[in-house]
């Protein structure tokens, strides 16, 4: 078979680079088909999600409500209150005014003393030792009265203010001038008329008293103080306070005064175990840096 009839049969030859062009044409049409089928399918993806992703959008997105920023989230622990959310007025504690419970009528008759060193109270004068002792059979401390007696005559407002005065506590054992005694009722009863003085109110021993080197304190005064000063609402803290004052205030050469007015502080050597007479209780000597006094009984 000649040239010439193979040209017939399958037509002219192409020209160079005609075929190349051809399958490049024919790429770009596939590749645009693919695009747009792909186009069309993220489309229809987000047009119409999975139910998977139904059920993630609900759950996590479309119902979840968006959270303030200054909102703790759910669960966490709420924060401490602040100082500004505090109450800002705490309610006062009612002073006790008097002891509950019995109060022992009658001990042994002897006493324990407070051992303990204690430091000079004042800055000058004559110096005068004293002890202190609490009966056994009381249910009083020793020490604890003697920490009371030690703050009473500390001061400030005691008889040390004056400048003129020095009180030292010593132990039992040791060198004094007068001793400071918590006694039931029965056995001050007993020390007090020995000194000379009666303490009885209606027939039992009421009061306190002082007799030479002797500051004997009743121990119903000292837990239960007495009717008008509890009905006044003076704490007993006070009391404890005046009656040490009052009677050191014997041992130290001072007598009973009177109130000087209505309305005014008692002396401390006024009776106010017994009566206020219109003055409002105070249990020290120095007012104000000065001595307080009332007229003369």
């Amino acid at each position: 078979m000649s040239t010439s009839s193979r040209s017939s049969r399958t037509g002219p030859a192409p020209a160079p680079g005609d075929r190349p062009a051809f399958r490049g044409w024919r790429s770009v049409v596939v590749l645009v088909a693919f695009v747009v089928a792909l186009g069309g399918g993220v489309f229809a993806a987000v047009r119409h999600p999975t139910a998977g992703a139904e059920v993630l959008v609900s759950d996590g997105l479309a119902t979840a409500p968006m959270v303030p920023p200054a909102t703790a989230p759910a669960g966490a622990s709420p924060s401490p209150p602040s100082v500004a959310d505090a109450p800002s007025v705490v309610p006062p504690v009612a002073p006790v005014l008097a002891l509950s419970g019995p109060v022992p009528s009658a001990g042994r008759g002897t006493f324990g003393y407070d051992d303990r060193p204690a430091p000079v109270l004042g800055r000058a004068g004559e110096l005068r030792r004293f002890r202190v002792a609490v009966e056994n059979g009381s249910g009083e401390d020793v020490a604890a009265f003697g920490d009371a007696v030690q703050a009473a005559l500390a001061g400030p407002g005691s008889w040390v203010d004056s400048g003129r005065l020095r009180l030292q506590r010593v132990p039992g054992s040791a060198r004094y001038d007068f001793t400071v005694f918590l006694a039931t009722a029965g056995t001050a009863g007993r020390m007090c008329l020995a000194g000379g003085t009666d303490i009885r109110v209606g027939g039992r021993p009421y009061t306190s008293c002082r007799t030479p080197g002797k500051v004997i304190i009743n121990l119903d005064r000292w837990r239960l103080s007495v009717p008008h000063l509890v009905s006044a609402g003076l704490p007993l803290e006070r009391y404890r306070l005046y009656v040490i004052n009052h009677e050191v205030g014997h041992q130290l050469g001072h007598h009973h005064e009177r109130c000087p007015g209505p309305g005014r502080p008692a002396p401390v050597m006024q009776q106010q175990t017994l009566f206020l007479n219109g003055c409002v209780a105070n249990p020290w000597p120095y007012v104000e840096g000065r001595r307080y006094t009332g007229p003369p009984v």
